[in-house]
């Protein structure tokens, strides 16, 4: 069975009591939109949207809430923005700094459009809320006045678990200063029932400087905010969620699921969520900043990939287990080739693991709508558009060894345009093409004695038949290898180095075979003198 399925049997199977009671089961995710969200954060977004989509599929009554977070303070300056205009907004929530673009109207919202756009290309539909409204709607008044209260047990929550020692007149909670607008500089040093008693602390933190005001105001309906770990613990609560993971990060012993999970029960007197850890996703091995620009963003890389690709990305691993992406590599290249693997497992009468991934990586309502097609291998796709005396279909038939369908062709082209975005932006060189039509390439000067002759048999060859076909050639070649006494790789080599002027290449009997003919005899003899 599919991990999707297995986690969620064991979902159902702790949460069956809030099941048989009818109400539908509350999933929830959340983004900070403190920049432009990188794709790591997807992760989660898959993860939750595909627990709903099978409790959905199972006609368990479910609800995808996703966060817009607009209400913590900015306390990273993103290196793309303007830093000097941006400096002095750090301390503010995210809904009061400016947006870059005035079709918004604060930088929370300008973030979070373009990332909402991303969820939605890959067919998932959460119910969208922001974090600030709900607070200045009185939903988190209780939970706020009952961690005042509690400001003493919290604490001591904070030392049992992670060993984490607040001062003695620590409060949770951050109020916005009625000076200077900050939230992120300003400490609470006292509470009477009523009214909490701040100061705006010039040194509170290393990124924002307070104004220094002193004063008191209502904590209530908008004017303060929990910090994050009783804000988590506070939003399990006030949304009454059943089912919500976060990064592996979160769940080490003593970290800020534990201390969440733990305020949640003793302090706001409410059970915890179905506990969810997942791995990081990382690119080239390193994990991702948003504000430190390391990393691709989610925009990017649903430009680079179809949404049912970063589907597959997100759900192939295990959520235990690393995603490491590196669109620089063979990562992109191996993906569409376990794509068309599993895509050929769906079709089959048995089920699989794998057929039931292909299945996942489409929204629910198109899955009942899959139509089997001809995927052809994306790196000869790659290979191939490079290449404009080539007809793309003709070369695509010769492949399926049929008329390509109306699908058919609309995959050739769907895979073409992703392969160019791909070649364009991030391709290692072994897969980017410059064929030498009208030169000799530098590289047949370091071309061995057995090199050549391995090329002049080739030419040989060329000239006893009629077409070349790839299956043919890949034949040819390896007999030629044996015949010869040359080591594969330096055979290989030869072919390349005499057409491309590099060491590497496509795979050499197709690649052969969609070149004129007589060029490659022309070409290999030359070569050979």
């Amino acid at each position: 069975m599919f991990w999707a399925d297995t986690l969620v049997d064991k979902i159902t199977q702790q949460l069956d009591k809030n099941i048989a009671q009818g109400k539908p089961l509350i999933i929830r995710d959340e983004k900070t939109m403190s920049g432009r969200v990188h794709v790591g954060s997807l992760r989660g977004v898959v993860l939750h949207g595909i627990i709903s989509e099978i409790l959905t599929e199972r006609k368990i009554a479910n609800k995808y809430l996703f966060e817009i977070n607009d209400f913590d303070p900015f306390d990273g300056l993103p290196h793309y923005l303007d830093q000097d205009k941006y400096r002095p907004y750090m301390g503010f929530s995210l809904k009061d700094v400016p947006s870059p673009d005035d079709k918004f109207p604060n930088f929370a919202e300008y973030v979070a459009d373009e990332f909402v756009q991303v969820i939605n290309q890959l067919g998932f539909q959460p119910e969208l809320y922001r974090l600030y409204p709900l607070y200045q709607q009185g939903k988190f008044n209780e939970t706020i006045r009952l961690a005042l209260e509690h400001a003493a047990e919290i604490r001591e929550i904070y030392k049992n678990i992670s060993g984490s020692v607040k001062a003695d007149d620590w409060y949770p909670l951050q109020v916005i200063c009625d000076s200077c607008g900050k939230m992120g500089t300003t400490k609470v040093t006292g509470f009477d029932g009523e009214k909490v008693q701040y100061r705006c602390e010039p040194n509170l933190v290393k990124w924002a400087q307070g104004c220094g005001h002193q004063g008191s105001k209502s904590p209530f309906d908008g004017n303060a905010k929990l910090p994050w770990k009783v804000d988590w613990a506070a939003k399990f609560k006030v949304l009454n969620v059943d089912i919500e993971g976060g990064g592996k990060d979160h769940y080490t012993k003593g970290g800020s699921r534990e201390i969440s999970n733990a305020i949640c029960e003793k302090i706001f007197q409410h059970t915890h969520p179905y506990d969810l850890p997942y791995n990081f996703f990382v690119i080239g091995g390193k994990k991702m900043s948003s504000s430190k620009g390391l990393g691709s963003t989610a925009k990017d890389i649903s430009d680079l990939l179809p949404p049912e690709m970063v589907r597959l990305l997100m759900l192939r691993n295990r959520p235990q287990q690393e995603i490491d992406f590196d669109p620089q590599g063979d990562t992109i290249p191996v993906l569409y080739d376990y794509h068309d693997q599993i895509a050929g497992q769906f079709f089959t009468a048995e089920p699989s693991d794998g057929g039931r991934l292909f299945a996942l990586i489409f929204p629910v309502k198109q899955r009942k709508k899959i139509e089997q097609k001809f995927y052809p291998r994306f790196s000869l796709i790659a290979y191939l558009s490079q290449m404009p005396h080539i007809d793309l279909i003709l070369e695509t038939e010769k492949m399926k060894g049929s008329k390509l369908t109306k699908a058919d062709k609309a995959e050739v082209d769907y895979r073409s345009k992703y392969a160019l975005n791909w070649l364009e932006l991030y391709s290692p060189e072994k897969f980017k093409i410059k064929l030498y039509e009208d030169s000799m390439p530098e590289a047949v000067k370091t071309l061995s004695a057995e090199q050549k002759q391995a090329l002049k048999a080739i030419a040989d060859y060329l000239v006893s038949i009629k077409q070349p076909e790839g299956q043919l050639l890949h034949t040819k070649l390896h007999e030629l290898k044996t015949e010869l006494n040359i080591d594969p790789r330096l055979l290989f080599e030869a072919i390349y180095k005499s057409l491309l002027n590099q060491d590497s290449g496509p795979k050499a009997g197709w690649f052969l075979s969609v070149l004129d003919k007589q060029f490659l005899i022309n070409r290999f003899n030359q070569a050979a003198e």
